[in-house]
């Protein structure tokens, strides 16, 4: 921690991990810097290995700490892996005034991030629509999933839209007319090593 600069601001430089077990000694160094510093606290993260969400919880209350007491609290330099947990947690903005635009890396691991986030709300739809498909059309796990993407392009639906309605029609009393056309369609083009005939309606799946 360096001594306040004329300007008012300490600046405070964290080094090796902050994990939940440096939790208590951060917290008391940057409160020790808010109270020391008449304008500002600044960090410098360049040399921060690894940083998990105490530590991270721990640099949100410091903050909020600092702008109590009429303070700012800024990162002027940061790690990767700092500015990996920043972005994809979106505080990046609230730790670095005046940057309005992120680079391109940061741009695409924030992409990235919501893409996983939508995945993983849609997913247990989709395993359904596949697990459906599998003992209706007696299909493989492959070919159900073909089924599903070839349909949603087909018929230009989500393909998260078009599982969630198979499932609910499902568990409405089994499958539409029109829904297993279109299954009987896209089966039909499949490779003939893939392909199933459709098994009488009330039939479950093949042995």
């Amino acid at each position: 921690m360096d001594v306040p600069s004329p300007g008012g601001h300490v600046r405070v430089t964290i080094r090796g991990e902050l994990d939940l077990s440096a939790v208590p000694a951060l917290e008391r160094a940057l409160r020790k810097a808010v109270a020391r510093a008449t304008r500002g606290v600044d960090l410098d993260l360049s040399g921060t290995a690894f940083c998990d969400c105490a530590g991270l919880n721990a640099l949100l209350a410091a903050r909020r700490h600092a702008l109590e007491r009429g303070r700012t609290f800024t990162i002027r330099s940061a790690g990767p892996a700092v500015r990996r947990l920043l972005t994809a947690t979106g505080t990046w903005p609230l730790f670095t005034p005046g940057e309005h635009a992120l680079n391109h890396d940061e741009q695409a691991l924030r992409n990235e991030v919501v893409q996983l986030r939508r995945a993983m709300q849609t997913r247990p739809a989709i395993d359904q629509a596949r697990g459906i498909l599998m003992a209706t059309f007696a299909l493989s796990p492959e070919d159900a999933w073909d089924v599903l993407v070839r349909i949603s392009q087909n018929t230009n639906t989500k393909l998260h839209v078009l599982a969630g309605r198979l499932v609910g029609t499902a568990q409405d009393g089994g499958l539409p007319e029109g829904l297993r056309q279109q299954v009987t369609a896209v089966l039909a083009t499949l490779p003939a090593s893939s392909d199933a005939e459709e098994p009488s309606p009330g039939a479950g799946a093949a042995p």
